[in-house]
């Protein structure tokens, strides 16, 4: 057990192993018995543990995938067999897509669903609370599925590439400071784009004579892109760090991120929009 832990605590401290160093940690890796391995591998950090294992015969791998899954190391094992391509996303679940039972795929994704369906009332609540609003102005109601919609494609986006780099091992959680910076200027700038589009949208395309006395169009359309670009900054940022915060929670961020990003960005879009349309507006 002292040699184990001398190994484990070895591989710990190396941040880049060389190719020989690799295949002589593997070498000793594999003087220990199979449940010894598998208890190692659940301590050794993903990226040397990903290392030693490319050098390890396939079955072999999969017995120790096997054993992790045994001893609950559920997620570490799915990390794993993402790291080494054996599975394509962490929500998939091991073995072949086909031969897996409707209930694996089931029980991999209905928890969710089912938490963030019964979260999504508030954004009920949320619309009911301005309906003076949207009766003042009917106007701001053809563009609430825009608000959502920018917020949630844009989200998405950012949590697609960094669930990918946390997969390739291109970046930590320790990064998130620097994944969530780069993230905001890149939503600042989507953002000011996609802004300029829809005040033009609602400039050239929206019917002045319907709307309320003292009610003026160019303030309408500020108002929206305002909106709009405050939405898109922070759901892009959301998307960027939420991979992350699973990760470090030991949950499967393909399973988490586009559930609750989507939930969250019903509910802040609808509070963004109606905030800052009141605010800009004088609206009641």
């Amino acid at each position: 057990m002292a040699v184990m832990n001398f190994a484990a605590q070895a591989v710990t401290t190396t941040e880049n192993l060389a190719q020989n160093d690799v295949l002589a940690v593997r070498n000793a890796f594999l003087k220990y018995n199979i449940d010894e391995q598998a208890k190692l591998l659940a301590k050794m950090p993903i990226s040397e543990a990903i290392a030693v294992l490319h050098e390890c015969p396939l079955r072999h791998v999969q017995t120790l995938l096997d054993l992790l899954d045994e001893i609950n190391e559920h997620v570490r094992m799915r990390h794993l067999a993402s790291g080494l391509g054996l599975i394509c996303s962490e929500a998939e679940p091991a073995g072949h897509y086909l031969k897996n039972s409707v209930f694996s795929h089931v029980r991999e994704r209905i928890g969710w669903i089912v938490g963030l369906a019964l979260l999504g009332i508030v954004s009920g609540l949320i619309i009911s609370h301005y309906e003076d609003t949207l009766s003042q102005l009917v106007l701001l109601a053809i563009y609430m599925p825009v608000i959502a919609a920018a917020g949630g494609n844009t989200g998405s986006q950012a949590a697609t590439l960094v669930v990918r780099a946390l997969a390739m091992e291109e970046i930590r959680c320790r990064d998130w400071v620097a994944v969530m910076w780069k993230e905001f200027r890149v939503a600042v700038v989507i953002a000011a784009v996609l802004a300029v589009v829809i005040v033009g949208r609602v400039m050239m395309f929206s019917d002045s004579t319907v709307l309320p006395i003292g009610m003026d169009l160019h303030d309408i359309a500020l108002a929206i892109g305002m909106a709009i670009s405050l939405q898109v900054v922070l759901s892009t940022t959301i998307g960027g760090v939420l991979p992350m915060v699973a990760r470090a929670c030991q949950l499967d961020p393909a399973v988490l991120v586009s559930p609750v990003l989507a939930s969250v960005v019903d509910i802040t879009g609808m509070m963004i929009y109606f905030t800052t349309v009141n605010w800009m507006l004088g609206l009641a």
